[in-house]
């Protein structure tokens, strides 16, 4: 079983573990790095507001989700490979999504057409997609009524 927490600074180092174990949409260290994804970097946001969550299963991190609250956009949901099939992502991405919808009537996030996490995405809930060109594409969601 597995609990929903907000992240703390200090497991940075696990996300990171959990952000580079991924099959699809797989990203090292030096590739997030070239986007500006540093440990320093992901520190610093978790410090300063409320943005990722994390979910623990015996006392290890199984994965996270994380927000860009200004832009209204879901940027990070991952989820160890071994620990898939669980309703770990789809609970992260819920909280998530509440978060946002605190400050946000709409909402949205980007991911390629046809991965696995865009199928898991539509089967949330998410549409009104717009092609962004590249295999890529920008999903939406309606905060609920």
């Amino acid at each position: 079983m597995f609990r929903i927490r907000p992240a703390r600074p200090e497991d940075t180092a696990s996300l990171f573990e959990v952000r580079t174990s991924v099959r699809e949409n797989h990203q090292g260290v030096g590739e997030l790095a070239g986007l500006g994804i540093t440990p320093e970097s992901v520190s610093a946001m978790i410090g300063a507001a409320p943005c990722c969550w994390v979910a623990v299963e015996d006392d290890r991190i199984a994965g996270f989700s994380m927000i860009d609250d200004n832009a209204g956009t879901l940027f990070a949901a991952f989820v160890r490979p071994e620990c898939e099939g669980r309703g770990i992502g789809g609970a992260l991405v819920a909280r998530a999504e509440a978060a946002l919808f605190q400050r946000h009537p709409v909402i949205w996030l980007e991911t390629g057409r046809g991965t696995r996490a865009a199928a898991v995405y539509r089967h949330l809930g998410w549409g009104s997609e717009i092609d962004l060109g590249n295999g890529n594409i920008r999903l939406f969601k309606t905060r609920p009524a």
